[in-house]
């Protein structure tokens, strides 16, 4: 089994270097109706890549601990879920699962009007490109992180699956991150193919759907990431700026940075260079990501560690950003258009993408200072998270308050509506004065609060006033920007003026923590097939009000040394009270800690809608999209 699964990767990997020649040759040649072959080619790479990826699951499923893979990552006790989910824990299966959604995506794209649309040129360099990238992960999958290797001799159980790992997140975090950074495979490389082709570079109506859904999938992930860490970490937070919560931020904003961009290129005929860098180097970034996971390079609690994969993955990185500047430097600008200026929708539209920009470079920057600073310092210099808050946070504000006053703005220049951008100002003043009068006082909170308010008002207000955009486009675009605002209200209110207490009590002792009164009315032991709990009740009171009952735990499980926490909240629109086991106190009583989290589900709330918005936007029909 192992054999057959590696000699399918291995003729995966010569179909397509075979296929990307066969392209390159046929294009030389000037016969572009030769694609026909290139096209059902990978077909072909698609079904060998979905057959080894069936064996690998298959292996899981029947524990198969032949498989060094599965013996890594699945033991005889743990759920079915989380033995599906094994696939993209590990390394070795994430860069498989990358790689069959990009050939899934390829084939996919095949059948697409959008992909009828592109020139038979373009159509010619899209699959240039394709294949190279393509080539390059069936090499790393075969040489450097080959899921397929042989564990000899078969031990009788497998080590199981890290217990940070079993959580519901893991069943969707991953692999939505997974999908987006593949999916991203279509509109970059089509990109590409329009600037090398020197045809006129119409490629982001053809590829529009791809390039939201991938945003999409990114945003979800990223979403469900930072629930993830909330739930399950322990720490109190949802976001720590750890590289690797950073290494899909990057992406993430210089992929909706193009959004915006993309607008303006789609109604415009403008940025026509600064659209085809942009995607290019959105897919560079995903790999990127993937780089800051796997290399070693950078010390992170959810890093996969040192693989080998350092040298050729960031020789690809280098190598496609070279690919992407050199091909946006050549595409074609024939009959490109002038923006309007700064105080109008395209300009607004222009400096939220320039503003989302400076946050990617501004996060990248932090992430890699470590390795940058031992240019001149003997020791690896780290930035907190203290730096990028201090940086990062006032750019979302900015963003905010630049979706607020958007709408109203006229696409060349001047006001469009009044009445929409004073009642986003007012919004803006009234709630900054509200919120300083209630005692939230601190400059940047205060600023993102009222923002965020701004932000919102605008959302609700723009379909009422501005009847010519009632449409599905609109909506979707409007209920985007209210997610946003929702998520800003949420981050302002929930991290600076988080409460948190640390306590060791006994049964039928209480204590306060922000207002509330915690006591713990119940601690004992408990024993099951694969781990041992320690669960402790807390009841919670609001004054003489009984709110509800926390039962954190704190679980050992099997074949694991160290201990791992199970957090219980209380959740509510206003404050969510958030509980963690530590552990036993000397006395036999219960070592917790407890946060005061206001307005912390406003984020998930607003993210949800932020990941789901989108869809509406999609493209049901041919034709003109309205934006």
């Amino acid at each position: 089994m192992h054999m057959t699964a590696y000699i399918t990767m291995l003729f995966a990997l010569i179909g397509t270097l075979f296929l990307g020649g066969w392209t390159a040759a046929a294009y030389l040649a000037g016969r572009q109706e030769r694609l026909v072959f290139s096209e059902r080619g990978q077909w072909a790479v698609t079904s060998l890549l979905i057959f080894a990826s069936g064996i690998l699951l298959r292996a899981l499923i029947m524990r198969d601990y032949s498989f060094l893979y599965v013996m890594s990552h699945v033991d005889n006790t743990l759920e079915l879920a989380y033995v599906l989910t094994a696939f993209w824990a590990g390394s070795e299966g994430s860069l498989l699962f990358w790689a069959v959604v990009m050939a899934i995506s390829a084939a996919a794209f095949i059948f697409t009007p959008g992909y009828r649309a592109l020139s038979e040129r373009t159509r010619a360099w899209f699959w240039i490109v394709f294949f190279v990238i393509q080539a390059f992960f069936l090499l790393m999958l075969t040489c450097w992180v080959n899921p397929f290797v042989q564990a000899a001799p078969a031990p009788p159980d497998g080590k199981g699956l890290n217990p940070l790992l079993r959580n519901p997140g893991m069943i969707f975090h991953p692999p939505l991150l997974l999908l987006g950074y593949a999916v991203y495979v279509i509109p970059a490389c089509a990109a590409l193919g329009a600037a090398l082709s020197g045809d006129k570079p119409d490629w982001i109506r053809p590829t529009r759907n791809w390039s939201i859904l991938a945003w999409v999938f990114l945003t979800s992930g990223i979403i469900l990431g930072g629930w993830w860490s909330y739930m399950e970490l322990g720490w109190g937070g949802y976001w720590a700026w750890d590289p690797v919560e950073n290494a899909s931020l990057i992406p993430w904003c210089t992929g909706t940075a193009f959004l915006h961009t993309a607008i303006v290129g789609a109604r415009r005929n403008a940025l026509v260079k600064s659209n085809i860098l942009i995607m290019g180097i959105t897919f560079v970034l995903c790999v990127f990501g993937t780089y800051l996971v796997r290399s070693g390079v950078v010390e992170s609690l959810h890093a996969f560690g040192e693989g080998g994969v350092a040298a050729p993955l960031l020789s690809f990185i280098l190598f496609l950003s070279a690919i992407s500047v050199f091909s946006a430097s050549l595409a074609n600008t024939d009959g490109q258009r002038t923006l309007g200026g700064l105080l109008s929708r395209e300009g607004l539209l222009v400096i939220a993408a320039w503003t989302l920009l400076a946050l990617g470079f501004v996060v990248g920057l932090g992430t890699m200072w470590p390795v940058l600073s031992k240019l001149w310092s003997a020791k690896s210099v780290g930035l907190d998270a203290n730096f990028y808050n201090r940086v990062c946070l006032p750019l979302f504000v900015l963003l905010a308050l630049l979706f607020s006053a958007c709408p109203w703005l006229g696409w060349k220049e001047g006001v469009r509506d009044k009445r929409g951008l004073v009642a986003a100002a007012s919004a803006f003043v009234i709630s900054a004065g509200a919120f300083y009068a209630m005692g939230y006082r601190l400059p940047l909170a205060l600023l993102g609060a009222a923002g965020a308010v701004s932000c919102i008002t605008t959302s609700l207000l723009a379909l009422g006033l501005l009847p010519e955009l009632r449409t599905r486009q609109s909506i979707g675009a409007a209920a985007i920007h209210l997610g946003l605002g929702l998520m800003v209200l949420g981050v302002a209110f929930s991290g600076p003026y988080q409460v948190s207490a640390e306590r060791d009590v006994a049964v039928g002792q209480s204590f306060e923590v922000g207002g509330y009164t915690v006591t713990l009315k119940e601690l004992h032991e408990k024993s099951a097939r694969n781990m041992a709990q320690l669960i402790a009740e807390f009841e919670v009171k609001k004054g003489d009000k009984v709110l509800g009952t926390v039962i954190p735990e704190r679980r050992l499980y099997r074949g694991f040394e160290q201990p791992f926490a199970e957090v219980a909240v209380l959740p509510g629109l206003g404050d969510e009270i958030f509980a963690v086991l530590l552990g036993l106190t000397e006395d036999g009583g219960a070592s917790v800690k407890f946060n005061v989290n206001p307005l912390v589900n406003w984020v998930w709330i607003g993210g949800t809608i932020l990941s789901v918005a989108p869809l509406f936007i999609l493209r049901r029909r041919k034709g003109r999209d309205q934006e």
